[in-house]
């Protein structure tokens, strides 16, 4: 306890702090021995009391001080007359355990003071239920619902919030609705709950609804119908919302929103808005501001196919000195879509070796798609060796089908073939010998075609397209009698291959 003292608090604070406690535990002591019910306080005892909420409040940016306070006042039997003299003392417990690690904690500190309260002692207030509800699992969250209602807060538009964001955290969206529909008195702040709580569990039907019978909206309801949209693949709903927005409802957006947005602008290609959100950003101060902006401009920059003005704006990050792994990953991942291969490499060479980051499974399939595309098959294997060996990540099936799929692509089909066969089945599906299938099609060769098909149709056999294919390599080299075979065959297993659609 000395050492992690020592490394939370200053040297000159060490010394006031070990000052304090020992004072204050003589303080709780000596007033314990003297009425240990505190049951009449004088203005000698409610000076104490207001000395132990100063100490709280001046140390409450450490739980481990905070805790000692905690383990202090059980020792000294003070906990409960605390709680009823000064509320504001078990909350800052309160508050300090629902945001740690072991948030549990809370709710043993409100069950220890519950059980020594009589029935019409009032020992909690409405903000200690807000941080013992942020506490609370599901089982937990419907006792102290049902407590709550008993104490009277069943109608406290706060409380009440904080129950519904409780179930909404449990995934119990039920729950939400229901206290949601009985609330006799909702603000804006529980309206926007809700609908952030229906889109968070994709119930974007249900939160378009609640969103349309909203009174008033600020902000951050129109940012969370935004999300919900993005969340679904709805861009285009997406960005009709956010122009509603600015045009119909005149609320401007924020750092928060422009993130929102920024997917239905990638995935639609829609390098004009880019240029725009961009270049409001720079206005609001965004693009100094969040790394997070710059970093979903990079990348919607290089969706939009704009590559080099992703790479500049890259560039102005190193700058500020601010590029995490995400900005890094952001620029890799561009130049691998576009096929430059060279620069991807030269990009995560500087990320590793000049600026020492480490990176993640998402960097390095963006650089092995980018070596599969660029056509360099020597780099690429020797850059997955080094994941598995020098960076001890283990590579998942979209590492597998990268490295596969370089190999096909230049003609290596052999060493794909055994790279897919030492895939660990937990690893292996479908997608990666579909992935080998192909290049069987793409360099005519029917034996091992044959071979993968039989894999694939071992994992999965309801995919018509398996079929649909082998057939048509049979087809492509006059092998009209077995491709008829395999067409039989989807007849036989009532397998159908889904018509392709055009966007033109």
């Amino acid at each position: 306890m000395q050492r992690l003292r020592k490394l939370l608090l200053p040297r000159h604070a060490d010394l006031k702090f070990d000052q304090s406690l020992a004072s204050l535990s003589t303080l709780l002591s000596s007033q314990a021995a003297r009425d240990s019910n505190f049951r009449h306080l004088g203005e000698h005892q409610q000076r104490n009391q207001q000395h132990l909420f100063s100490l709280l409040s001046k140390y409450s940016w450490s739980p481990t001080i905070i805790r000692q306070f905690h383990s202090l006042l059980i020792t000294t039997g003070s906990l409960y007359q605390c709680a009823l003299s000064h509320i504001k003392i078990v909350n800052i417990l309160l508050k300090d355990y629902s945001f740690s690690e072991s948030p549990f904690g809370a709710v043993s500190l409100f069950k220890h003071v519950a059980r020594n309260a009589s029935p019409c002692a009032r020992c909690f207030d409405s903000f200690s239920y807000l941080f013992l509800l942020k506490a609370c699992d599901g089982f937990t969250g419907f006792q102290v619902h049902a407590h709550v209602v008993k104490v009277g807060f069943g109608s406290h538009v706060y409380v009440q919030t904080a129950l519904m964001d409780m179930y909404v955290a449990c995934g119990l969206v039920v729950g939400a609705k229901k206290v949601f529909d009985e609330m006799p008195e909702r603000n804006l702040v529980t309206w926007n709950a809700m609908l952030t709580g229906l889109v968070k569990w994709g119930e974007i039907e249900a939160a378009q609804a609640l969103f349309g019978d909203m009174p008033v909206r600020n902000v951050v309801s129109w940012t969370g119908m935004i999300d919900g949209f993005t969340r679904s693949r709805k861009y285009h709903e997406a960005f009709h919302l956010f122009q509603s927005m600015i045009k119909e409802g005149g609320t401007m957006p924020n750092e928060i929103t422009c993130l929102a947005i920024f997917p239905a602008i990638s995935n639609l290609g829609d390098l004009k808005n880019c240029r725009a959100i961009h270049a409001y950003g720079e206005k609001k101060g965004f693009n100094v501001g969040d790394i997070r902006f710059r970093n979903c401009l990079i990348d919607a920059y290089a969706k939009c196919g704009c590559v080099a003005i992703a790479s500049r704006v890259f560039e102005e990050v190193s700058i500020d000195g601010r590029k995490n792994m995400v900005s890094w990953t952001s620029l890799i991942s561009g130049f691998a879509m576009h096929g430059m291969a060279k620069e991807a490499v030269e990009n995560f060479e500087r990320m590793v070796v000049d600026e020492g980051l480490w990176p993640n499974r998402v960097t390095f399939l963006s650089l092995l798609s980018a070596c599969s595309h660029g056509g360099l098959v020597e780099e690429g294997l020797e850059f997955f060796k080094k994941m598995i060996q020098h960076f001890q990540i283990l590579p998942d099936t979209k590492h597998y089908g990268c490295v596969i799929d370089m190999l096909a692509r230049a003609g290596r089909l052999n060493e794909a073939e055994n790279m897919a066969l030492e895939i660990p089945g937990e690893v292996e599906n479908a997608v990666i010998w579909r992935t080998l299938l192909g290049a069987c099609s793409f360099h005519g060769n029917v034996e091992m075609a044959e071979r993968v098909t039989r894999r694939i149709q071992e994992i999965e056999r309801g995919y018509g397209g398996d079929y649909v294919l082998m057939s048509n390599i049979l087809t492509g080299l006059r092998k009209f009698h077995d491709a008829e075979k395999i067409r039989t065959l989807m007849d036989e297993r009532d397998v159908f291959k889904i018509p392709g659609r055009s966007l033109v």
